[in-house]
Formats: C-alpha cells, sequence, structure tokens
C-alpha cells in the first residue's frame, strides 16, 4: 500500500508566445493552436540544468508536505533531455534539495518517465519510505537543435513537476497500476546525441490513442470501475487534441481531463506531475473517488494508475 502525500512544480519565468514558436518554421500561432492546443510555453535560461529544475519542484512538493531531505528513502528523476549521458540529474538533484546520502535513481524515459516512477514509488516505499518523484525536462535546448521541424519545434516546453509518495498515509491511495511497452515502434520517436528531436507524428498519435485508453479501461475494470464514474483523469500533457481524442474514445466529458498544455505546452515527462499539481491546488481529491493518471512516450512506453481519495 502507498499513498500520494503532495505535489510540487516549478517552471521558468521566461514565456515564449506560439507566435514566437510559429515563426520559427513560417507558421503562426493560429496554426500551432489548432494542431496542438498551445497558446504559449516556459523556456528556461541557458544556465538553467535539468537537475535545477528538478531541485527547485522537489523543494516546493517537500515544503507542501512539510517534510525533510534527510527524511527520504529515495530520489526518483525521470527526465529524457538531461544535458549529459551519465551521471544523470538523480544525483545533483538530490544534492542540491539537501538529500545528502538518499539513494537517487534516474529513469532517462520521454514523455512516461513519471507515470513509471510513480508505479515504482508505490511499490518501494514500503521498504524504503517516502520516494520523491521528479519529472524535469529542458526541451527548449532540444527543439532549437536544426534543421527545426514544423510539427516539433513548436510543441515543446521546460519544467519541472514532483510528487511524494509515502507508505502510510497521504491525500489519495495508490491502488493499482497497469504499464505496457513496444518496441516495434521505437524508431518513431527518438532523440540521438546531439541530434534533433525525430517523430513520426502520426505513428505516435496513432499508437497513443489506442494504447493510453486501453490501458485506462485495463486497470478500471480490475474494480468494477466505469470511465464516467472516475473523478479526474491526469494525462501526461502532449497535444490537446489527443486528450480530446481519449475523452471521447472513453465517453466521457473532454472537461474531465485536466488540461494545461494552453499555458505550458509538451513538457514531457515533467508535464504530468506539473497537470497534477496543478489540479490538486485548484479542485483535488474526494474521498472514495477514484482518480486515474497516464501517461505515453517513446519506446513506446505507455500505463496508467488507479489512484483513490481517503
Amino acid at each position: 500500500m502507498a499513498f500520494i502525500k503532495e505535489f510540487g512544480s516549478w517552471l521558468p519565468s521566461r514565456v515564449v508566445s506560439s507566435a514566437e514558436a510559429g515563426s520559427w518554421v513560417g507558421s503562426d500561432a493560429t496554426w500551432v493552436m489548432n494542431v496542438s492546443g498551445i497558446e504559449e510555453r516556459r523556456f528556461a535560461s541557458a544556465e538553467e540544468k535539468v537537475s535545477d529544475m528538478a531541485a527547485r519542484a522537489g523543494a516546493d512538493c517537500l515544503e507542501r508536505a512539510g517534510m525533510k531531505p534527510s527524511e527520504l528513502g529515495m530520489v526518483m528523476v525521470a527526465s529524457g533531455s538531461a544535458e549529459r549521458t551519465f551521471p544523470g540529474p538523480a544525483c545533483e538533484t538530490a544534492k542540491k534539495l539537501g538529500a545528502e546520502g538518499v539513494p537517487a535513481m534516474d529513469l532517462p524515459m520521454a514523455s512516461a518517465g513519471s507515470l513509471f516512477g510513480l508505479s515504482l514509488a508505490s511499490r518501494l516505499a514500503a521498504q524504503l519510505g517516502p520516494i520523491l518523484v521528479i519529472g524535469a525536462e529542458k526541451m527548449s535546448r532540444i527543439v532549437a537543435r536544426e534543421p527545426q521541424e514544423r510539427g516539433v519545434a513548436v510543441l515543446f516546453g521546460d519544467g519541472a513537476g514532483a510528487c511524494l509518495i509515502t507508505p502510510d498515509e497521504g491525500k489519495a491511495e495508490i491502488v493499482d497500476s497497469v504499464l505496457g511497452t513496444d518496441g516495434t515502434y521505437c524508431e518513431d520517436l527518438t532523440l540521438e546525441n546531439g541530434a534533433p528531436l525525430k517523430m513520426n507524428g502520426r505513428s505516435v498519435i496513432l499508437q497513443a490513442s489506442r494504447k493510453i485508453p486501453a490501458a485506462i479501461r485495463a486497470v478500471l475494470e480490475k474494480y468494477g470501475i466505469n470511465p464516467p464514474d472516475v473523478l479526474a483523469f491526469l494525462m501526461h500533457q502532449a497535444n490537446q487534441n489527443l486528450l480530446d481524442k481519449v475523452a471521447n474514445t472513453l465517453g466521457v466529458p473532454s472537461e474531465r481531463f485536466f488540461s494545461n498544455i494552453r499555458k505550458y505546452g509538451n513538457t514531457s515527462s515533467a508535464s504530468l506531475l506539473i497537470a497534477a499539481c496543478e489540479w490538486s491546488r485548484e479542485l483535488g481529491f474526494e474521498p472514495g473517488e477514484p482518480v486515474v493518471f497516464a501517461a505515453f512516450g517513446a519506446g513506446f512506453n505507455w500505463g496508467a494508475i488507479l489512484a483513490r481519495g481517503v
């Protein structure tokens, strides 16, 4: 048994409009909005690293939870945009948090990393104690690489989100999770060292629109829950059109899928936890009501987590 204790987040101060982003690839704000639902995104400064953003989001989460870094059993950092291959940002993040001696683990996964981290933490918390799961991405340095593709460069932003998983009490109990991977499509979304991001957009949207609803249904059916009975769906903020498509497939109102992609763009593995943090502060868990977390990313990796308010 494991619980969601608290969320945290951090977003850079620089706001990049879709008019500016569209100009990089010969498009305008209207086109960007139509294909993605994004009006603006945040970009970190040249000096800000993935570990800086991760530590700020983690500190926000711990402060809200009233917990000291030294009380943690582990720090996990999910990121597909770290500045180097190794060591990953987790060890630096733990140091910047003041969690000296606390084991730190990297999850080098794009988009689905924080979801996999939550699932793993829910299983390890009973053994290790409180686990801080962080998703942090600096996609701005990647989308700036030439050649900039029209359907890629306008989508991404920077930021970090965090979630504290505890073994004993919190706002919601993590009930179960369903995870999946299919390497058949591993070449359809890739980031080689120093190269621009390559994405087969049609394949990504097609597979995501199939696999996310299937994973959500799978975890709900195990507990006799129908999608319309779910209080809220907290999903990786990849594209507003995809969020709407998944909602339609599940037969639930699109408003049930919390969305902040309009403000922040696609922040890869950070997006799920940034969205969860905002949802928790604006609306939040209700006793006994189910909430679903879901994500899809490079690999392809995907999954869904069922939580219930306490």
